[in-house]
């Protein structure tokens, strides 16, 4: 992966936990998600009549995309339902670098050299050691277990398949925003059939923190899905998920959630993963 790269997925994690905190805050997380995605079905109206078309070949993948953002965003509200940011995201963005090199290696035939390999499992022991530091009264909480882990699957399952569609689409930018322009529409449905009568009232609330949350996410998700048509799927999915040293920062400055000593050393053992990555042949 060379720095370029890098440091782009990096800032991609950084926007990856700010739009995270913004979810989390909002008291309508389902309303807000839907917000975010129809935002981004707008912005990707007006640009898709500048880029090219998908190929064929990706479309499969377009579709399978625009699925797994559905149970991703379902999973994700019912995650921060039930835990804190802080407990939620470690479980949820550990998991998937993990499944993610599984895939890659299995499935698609990808190869990583030894200390990349072993950095990704660095990175994921380091993202999902945070959750320990609550304790075992973290894992008395099976919902937000159930569905953090939940989360990651999905999130997992996205990664892979945008890697592998925007490789066959032959352009980041011609697959990122025709996906988009579907993302939105599943959710946005289940928010008008959950929400009815309540619509009105939460829109008015939170429409521009949802623009906001979408625009984040939106230039997130473009970073991520063009590095994957320059990297092993693995390490960008590894370096996107240290996402995790942002979301605690943010969970501890603007969610007033406690910093420990525990919480400190597990942001320094994904910092040293993410280092050990970089150097990386």
């Amino acid at each position: 992966m060379t720095t370029g790269v890098f440091a782009l997925v990096l800032g991609a994690a950084v926007l990856h936990a700010a739009w995270n905190a913004l979810v989390k805050v909002n008291a309508d997380r389902l309303v807000m998600i839907a917000i975010m995605m129809m935002s981004q079905v707008a912005v990707a109206m007006l640009v898709i009549p500048f880029v090219a078309f998908p190929t064929l070949e990706s479309w499969p993948y377009i579709w399978a995309s625009v699925a797994l953002n559905t149970g991703y965003c379902v999973f994700l509200i019912n995650a921060y339902r039930y835990g804190d940011l802080s407990h939620v995201y470690p479980i949820s963005r550990g998991s998937a670098p993990l499944i993610v090199a599984f895939i890659s290696i299995a499935i698609v035939g990808e190869t990583l050299t030894r200390q990349a390999g072993f950095s990704v499992v660095v990175i994921a022991l380091g993202i999902m050691s945070l959750t320990l530091t609550r304790g075992a009264g973290g894992f008395r909480e099976p919902k937000a277990m159930l569905f953090a882990v939940g989360t990651g699957v999905f999130i997992a399952g996205y990664t892979v398949v945008d890697g592998l569609g925007a490789r066959l689409a032959e352009s980041a930018e011609s697959y990122t925003f025709w996906s988009h322009l579907f993302n939105g529409i599943p959710i946005t449905l289940l928010a008008l059939y959950l929400r009815r009568g309540q619509v009105r009232v939460s829109l008015r609330k939170c429409w521009k923190v949802g623009v906001l949350g979408g625009m984040i996410s939106l230039l997130a998700y473009w970073i991520v899905t063009w590095a994957m048509t320059q990297a092993p799927l693995a390490l960008v999915s590894a370096v996107r998920e240290s996402s995790l040293v942002f979301a605690v920062l943010f969970g501890v400055f603007f969610l007033k959630e406690r910093l420990d000593l525990a919480r400190l050393a597990s942001i320094g053992v994904t910092l040293i993963g993410t280092a050990m990555l970089k150097t990386s042949k």
